[in-house]
């Protein structure tokens, strides 16, 4: 049986052009090897971003007054990408695929009270191993302020608030797409967690050591002429497919849902050195200021620079002292 799949990432302003370039196929070449570019023609767009999704973002936030205050460490953005297992979609066929896209797209747009006109993109991507789509959006709240005024604010700790949003979100998910007719499971919520990178590899080490074992048993052959021997034979086989159906979605999932952390985590580190440069050129700059600043204190005073900068360090440490 195949799954629901539905998670979420928040993004800080600095993160944006790098989600940009990835969602709407900007970049020349991918850390990613499943993209296969000649397949990029079957994308498509659900909402269509005409422009980076941090100018879509400023527009947004100034056409319609978006409250919150926004700093460089502040949410300002979530991806949600939607998707199940390869086999689903196979046997699910190109439309209902394209149904199933569209229904998680209006769910989205309605999802606590959001409102589609938040949604910056909605890009479903066939040209990776697994169809799936990224839904970026701005988590605006609609609440009220202190003068009792109706106001729209930008805040992501509000749009997921409390340790149970993330399992609130799966689960409502699931029951969206299976009343409409879709049929997957859920899942285990256990299984849903965000774990480590490396404890996911030891799990899916584990998985697939399992997953021979189990095909070991399955090739010994047993040679008889007993009707019901050779019946609940068939039924044993059958079962443990089954289980290794599932095992292989799991361990699928696993996989895929590390090759995004990966890539997130790159996205940060690049942010963090871009971020880190910024402020060594900052702090040049603010030695040379300070050096100039003695120097023309100095001269105006008729006063030894290096005796100056004794004197205010000094002050300094006495003053450290003295806190």
């Amino acid at each position: 049986m195949s799954y629901a799949i539905i998670r979420n990432q928040n993004y800080k302003i600095g993160q944006l052009p790098y989600i940009y370039r990835h969602n709407e196929r900007k970049n020349t070449n991918y850390s990613n090897k499943d993209i296969v570019k000649d397949k990029s023609i079957k994308n498509y767009s659900l909402k269509k971003c005409n422009t980076s999704y941090q100018k879509t973002f400023n527009n947004l936030k100034e056409q319609y007054n978006l409250k919150g205050q926004i700093k460089k460490v502040s949410n300002v953005m979530c991806e949600l990408i939607i998707t199940s297992d390869k086999d689903f979609f196979e046997n699910i066929g190109e439309q209902e695929t394209k149904r199933y896209f569209k229904l998680a797209y209006d769910f989205v747009a309605n999802y606590n009270n959001l409102g589609e006109e938040f949604i910056v993109s909605a890009k479903v991507h066939f040209d990776e191993t697994t169809p799936h789509m990224h839904i970026v959006f701005i988590p605006v709240v609609h609440t009220i302020n202190k003068k009792g005024k109706e106001i729209n604010k930008i805040a992501c700790s509000e749009f997921w608030k409390g340790r149970e949003s993330y399992r609130i979100l799966q689960d409502r998910f699931y029951k969206y797409v299976t009343e409409s007719g879709f049929d997957l499971e859920r899942g285990n919520t256990k299984d849903n967690e965000h774990i480590p990178i490396e404890k996911l590899k030891k799990i899916t080490n584990f998985e697939v050591q399992e997953m021979f074992k189990d095909t070991n048993c399955l090739e010994q052959e047993k040679i008889t002429d007993n009707i019901e021997v050779m019946r609940n034979e068939y039924k044993r086989v059958i079962n443990k497919f089954n289980t290794l159906a599932k095992r292989y979605t799991r361990i699928k999932t696993v996989v895929e849902e590390t090759v995004n952390k990966t890539e997130q985590v790159q996205v940060e580190n690049y942010t963090l050195k871009q971020e880190n440069i910024h402020l060594k050129n900052e702090v040049l700059k603010l030695r040379d200021y300070i050096d100039k600043t003695f120097e023309y204190v100095s001269l105006l005073f008729d006063f030894s620079k290096d005796r100056l900068k004794r004197l205010v360090n000094s002050f300094i440490h006495n003053f450290d002292k003295e806190k």
